[in-house]
């Protein structure tokens, strides 16, 4: 039997703990970046090495797991994955604030990786099972703020901590806060059963995931995915050594300006997105990632402007577009995902969303800055992290045009189906 739906009080709690669990996700995973002054200095660490420990540390066992950890709650407890993940990053972030080498460090950003692999995955099966149809896509927006509150406030409170407390205070104090959540998500998040077996995907998971892959929309899904880890993941690595550097904030400033804008235009952004991914897919239109292209290619030219402006407070507000825009896309690709997938497949679907978005693009892309950073400093011209960050308006452009790609091909198969059929299935 299908397990019921929250409603009153009850999914009011499960969407409230779903947020707190994805902000403290998106916190520990961005620590770094606001910390990453810091650590350079008190580890003598170079750029490159920067990149690598917020690119590829996290982003190969990230992406990795991520497929398994989401075939585990698309066929079994979403709950029991979720919270086994969220003790397992919170325990190695704390770990991180007692790294003493490069190494060590790295080596705790793959346990924070391993776990925060299922947090997406398993929060989208949670709302697949327990959140009204007509209500998923506002669910999914409101789970996706999460990572704008998250952002906003490592931001805000980790420079504060690092000017201050240090950046080892700052993980070993947010790792415990994680897992102070998990028991409080113990409580909250009632045990859902499996789904029935004739909504459970029974092909081997690596099978269902080409199969999906291949769908049509899909594949373009994916490509928009590709692109925008290009953009956002050097954007959030980069932007506050950028800040300090060239227009000479200090952590804390960065974190607070920063931090705060990047957690309004997220909020704004993710709510937004859900409620107008909601109205397209139920106007059977079709066209549930137009906006959300539109709003990438808007920002694309004002981030680039943003790198090379001539006051600091010009930069921070030439970025906005692009904080609003990688949040307003969140909800309308998760859901168009979702909706290609169909009933059952929901964390596969958002899984290799994760994939594309969160392998080639955060493992590369930082790297890709600070090596080009690296190498512009030793010319002598100023502004080196400038021209490294290059890179998030090319890829903000490129996921932009993938995503209007992917509405034509997902509002053709829409309008193509018939009135009351399921809305989607990956068949062809």
């Amino acid at each position: 039997m299908q397990t019921p739906y929250a409603s009153g009080w009850r999914l009011f709690a499960l969407l409230a703990a779903l947020v707190l669990i994805n902000a403290l996700g998106q916190i520990d995973r961005i620590l770094p970046f606001i910390l990453a002054e810091a650590i350079k200095t008190d580890l003598s660490l170079s750029d490159t090495q920067i990149g690598l420990l917020t690119g590829v540390a996290f982003a190969v066992c990230y992406t990795l797991l991520s497929l398994p950890l989401a075939r585990a709650a698309d066929r079994g407890s979403p709950r029991i994955v979720l919270l086994i993940c969220l003790g397992v990053w919170s325990a190695m972030t704390a770990l991180g604030g007692m790294a003493a080498s490069f190494l060590f460090l790295a080596l705790t950003r793959f346990g924070v990786a391993v776990g925060e692999a299922g947090a997406i995955p398993s929060g989208h099966a949670l709302i697949a099972r327990l959140v009204p149809p007509e209500r998923r896509g506002l669910a999914i927006g409101l789970f996706s703020m999460g990572i704008p509150l998250g952002t906003m406030i490592g931001f805000a409170a980790g420079g504060a901590m690092a000017d201050t407390l240090g950046w080892r205070t700052a993980l070993v104090g947010f790792g415990a806060a994680g897992g102070l959540a998990a028991l409080l998500a113990l409580l909250v998040i009632r045990p859902t059963p499996p789904l029935p077996r004739a909504e459970a995907d029974d092909q081997p998971f690596l099978a269902s995931a080409l199969r999906l892959a291949a769908a049509p929309g899909f594949r373009w899904l994916l490509a928009g995915g590709v692109a925008i880890g290009f953009g956002t993941a050097p954007f959030y690595a980069f932007s506050a050594p950028f800040l300090i550097r060239t227009h000479g904030f200090t952590a804390g400033e960065v974190g607070l300006a920063f931090g705060l804008l990047q957690g309004l235009m997220g909020v704004l952004g993710t709510l937004l997105g859900g409620r107008a991914f909601d109205r397209a897919a139920q106007s059977r239109t079709g066209h549930v990632l137009r906006r959300p292209a539109l709003a990438l290619l808007i920002a694309a030219p004002a981030l680039t402007a943003g790198l090379f402006a001539p006051e600091g407070w010009m930069s921070i507000a030439l970025f906005v577009p692009g904080m609003f825009a990688f949040a307003f896309l969140l909800p309308s690709a998760f859901g168009a995902a979702h909706l290609v997938a169909g009933a059952g497949r929901q964390a596969l679907a958002s899984s290799l969303m994760m994939v594309a978005s969160g392998l080639l693009g955060p493992a590369l892309g930082p790297v890709i800055v600070g090596m080009i950073s690296d190498t512009v400093a030793a010319t002598g011209l100023t502004n080196s992290l400038g021209f490294g960050l290059l890179i998030v308006p090319v890829g903000v452009a490129l996921s932009g045009l993938a995503c209007l790609i992917a509405d034509q091909r997902i509002s053709a198969q829409l309008r193509a189906a018939p009135v009351n059929a399921p809305r989607f299935s990956y068949s062809t």
